[in-house]
C-alpha cells in the first residue's frame, strides 16, 4: 500500500498497534536496491508489520550537493517492497513533512542537533549540517509512524552511530538495528550512488573495498599501527582517486585510534570524478 499522508499513516499504524502487532521502519531515499532489500527482508522477518519510508530529504544535502538529481524510482521502489512482504510505503512529499512553505533552515524549522563531537570528523566534516538534516527527518520519521524496531545499514555507520546516540540521549522507545553491508561479487559496496559510474569508474571504485580488506588482513597478521595501516593503502591508488579521508575509529563513540583493535572501524570516503563513495570496515568482526 503507498500512502503519501502523515495522517492516514497514522490511522494505519494505531490499529495494528491496537491489536498488539509489532511495527518495523526501514527509512530510505528510495533507488532501493539489494542492499536495501537485506534491511527490508529483516524488518519483515522480526516484525508484524513493516513500513519502508521513501523521502529524498532536502535538509540533509549541503549546497552542491546532488538533491536536484538524485534518482526518484517510486514506481520501481514500490514494485520491489510489494514483492518484499511490505505492509506500507510511505512517500510524502517535502510539504507534507515540512508544512506550508517549508523555509528548510534553523532560522525557521526545528532541528534535531546531533552532539558536535560525532559530527565534527569523517562525511560530518565536509557535509556542513548533514548530520543534523539526517536527525532531523528520521526523529520526524520515528514520531509519525512509532515503530518498536528501525533498520539501518551499517555502510552509513557514523549515520548509524550518531542516530543510536539520538535514541539513547532523547529516550525514544525504538530498538535500532543495525543491518551488515551488502556488496557485489567485486566487493563493492551498494549504493543508490553507484548508478552515476562509467564502468571505467566502478573499476576504480574498487580501491575502496580492496583498501579496507587489506587493511584489516594487516591487522589480522598482527599489524595494530594504525600510521603503517594507513600506509598500504597507497598501492590502490591512482590518479583517478580523490582520497577524502581514511580514518580509524572507536565504533561506539567515534573517537579517534592510534593503535587498532577489535572494536576499531576504519572509515574511507573516496571521490572518483563527481561521484563520492564512502565505505567502512570493522577490524574485530568476522568476514
Amino acid at each position: 500500500m503507498l500512502i503519501h499522508s502523515i495522517k492516514e499513516l497514522r490511522e494505519k499504524v494505531k490499529t495494528w498497534k491496537a491489536e498488539g502487532l509489532s511495527v518495523g521502519l526501514v527509512p530510505t531515499m528510495g533507488a532501493l536496491h539489494a542492499g536495501h532489500k537485506s534491511l527490508i527482508d529483516r524488518s519483515v522477518k522480526r516484525c508484524d508489520r513493516t513500513v519502508v519510508s521513501v523521502f529524498v530529504n532536502p535538509i540533509q544535502f549541503c549546497p552542491g550537493e546532488d538533491l536536484d538529481k538524485y534518482p526518484r524510482t517510486l514506481e520501481a521502489d514500490e514494485k520491489l517492497c510489494e514483492g518484499s512482504g511490505v505492509d506500507i510505503v510511505f512517500a510524502p512529499s517535502p510539504k507534507e513533512m515540512y508544512g506550508e512553505g517549508h523555509i528548510l533552515s534553523n532560522d525557521f524549522l526545528t532541528y534535531v542537533i546531533p552532539p558536535y563531537f560525532y559530527v565534527d570528523k569523517l562525511c560530518g566534516k565536509s557535509r556542513v549540517g548533514h548530520f543534523d538534516g539526517v536527525c532531523t527527518v528520521v526523529n520526524k520519521l520515528f514520531n509519525i509512524v512509532q515503530p518498536d524496531y528501525a533498520f539501518f545499514g551499517e555502510k552509513d555507520r557514523q549515520q548509524l552511530i550518531i542516530i543510536k546516540k539520538m535514541v539513547n540521549d532523547l529516550n525514544i522507545p525504538i530498538e535500532i538495528v543495525p543491518c551488515p553491508i551488502v556488496r557485489e561479487d567485486s566487493g563493492l559496496a551498494l549504493s543508490s550512488r553507484n548508478k552515476y559510474l562509467s564502468d571505467e569508474d566502478r573499476v576504480n571504485a574498487l580501491a575502496l573495498s580492496k583498501i579496507l580488506f587489506n587493511i584489516k588482513a594487516c591487522y589480522k597478521k598482527g599489524v595494530n599501527d594504525c600510521k603503517a595501516l594507513f600506509e598500504t593503502a597507497y598501492e590502490y591508488l591512482n590518479e583517478s582517486h580523490s582520497l577524502e579521508y581514511l580514518e580509524f575509529r572507536d565504533a561506539d563513540n567515534l573517537e579517534e585510534k592510534t593503535t587498532a583493535d577489535d572494536n576499531t572501524v576504519v572509515f574511507i570516503a573516496l571521490k572518483i570524478g563527481n561521484v563520492r563513495l564512502i565505505d567502512n570496515i570493522m577490524l574485530g568482526e568476522e568476514c
